[in-house]
């Protein structure tokens, strides 16, 4: 009976909270922070998180910029507090004191964003509300501070505890196989024929990271060329009429193209956690492969090479790889 009075509780609840919000005009984003940072009902708060975050989808540059101010300004936390909390825990350090002080420490825009993350799909919104930090900032830098507070929170959101790997290939629902088209960023797909030739053979693997709040969005990919040799052009791996080869009789694992997909994780690895996911994942399923190497593109290499007047027409394999071991530890 208890639950079910709970549950009966929870529905009215939630029926009172939405007929507020629908019964009158909406409040501006402003208001609506300052009252989902007050907010004392799970319920009520969820649904004042849901408001501030489609006012936001809804507004414009000029209206994200003056939101960003809001965090910045309104939503800082107190030097002064803090200062006089730090001090009663260094003259007293016990748990009191220093939960006091952590208190002290954290911006109230980190409550903020905390509680705007309640909501069914508010963390991919929450990724997109960073990438438009980061676009404002450019030309806006007083409001980057506001993004410590959004990277730190990521950081913990995204740790790799919290993401699954998921091979892609070309039985993969059609939505995510259209994302991996988008997000490629180092060898272009120009079309689903181009796909395919990637993800079909048997010889092919493409492997991503997805977050649970984010089913649907892959956070980053790799893609693997299985080969019975060390491959030294991309355009043999990628080639229209290259001849597969069965993936028992591999013996080296290319990874030649790794992608981030999502601007708003900026700054956050992924790819050196899903490279060693892969190659164990790989090594269990493929206990011949012996070789794992990576083929990728140097930006910059050959204006840098080009300044300092290094022909590479035809250079010997032994000097191009010191020119290129210079370039990647000392030039770049």
């Amino acid at each position: 009976m208890s639950y079910f009075a709970d549950l009966i509780s929870t529905l009215f609840e939630r029926a009172s909270s939405l007929g507020k919000l629908s019964g009158r005009k909406q409040a501006p984003i402003d208001t609506l922070c300052r009252e989902l940072l007050t907010s004392k009902g799970e319920v009520s708060g969820a649904t004042l998180a849901q408001a501030v975050l489609n006012s936001y989808a809804a507004s414009g540059d000029a209206d994200k910029l003056a939101f960003f101010f809001q965090l910045r300004d309104e939503f800082d936390l107190d030097a002064n507090t803090a200062k006089t909390a730090l001090t009663a825990y260094q003259q007293n350090p016990d748990k009191k004191t220093y939960a006091a002080f952590m208190h002290a420490v954290d911006a109230p825009r980190l409550e903020l964003v905390r509680r705007l993350n309640q909501v069914s799909g508010a963390t991919a919104q929450l990724v997109a509300m960073r990438q438009d930090l980061l676009r404002l900032a450019i030309d806006n830098p007083e409001i980057a501070i506001v993004d410590h507070d959004f990277k730190n929170l990521f950081l913990s959101w995204f740790n790799r505890g919290f993401l699954v790997i998921r091979p892609i290939n070309w039985t993969s629902p059609a939505h995510i196989l259209e994302k991996i088209i988008a997000y490629e960023a180092v060898h272009e797909i120009d079309s689903w024929d181009d796909l395919r030739r990637r993800l079909q053979p048997e010889d092919c693997r493409c492997f991503a990271f997805f977050h649970p709040s984010m089913p649907d969005e892959p956070l980053i990919f790799v893609q693997v060329a299985l080969t019975d040799a060390v491959s030294n052009s991309i355009q043999v791996i990628l080639s229209d009429d290259r001849n597969a080869i069965s993936a028992a009789s591999a013996t080296t694992a290319t990874f030649y193209s790794i992608s981030n997909c999502q601007q708003g994780l900026a700054g956050i690895s992924f790819g050196n956690s899903l490279i060693k996911t892969v190659v164990q994942t790989l090594s269990r399923e493929l206990p011949d492969l012996s070789v794992f190497v990576t083929l990728s593109p140097m930006p910059g290499f050959v204006s840098w090479c080009a300044g300092l007047n290094i022909q590479l027409d035809s250079p010997e394999p032994d000097d191009l790889r010191r020119i290129a071991a210079h370039y990647l530890i000392n030039a770049k």
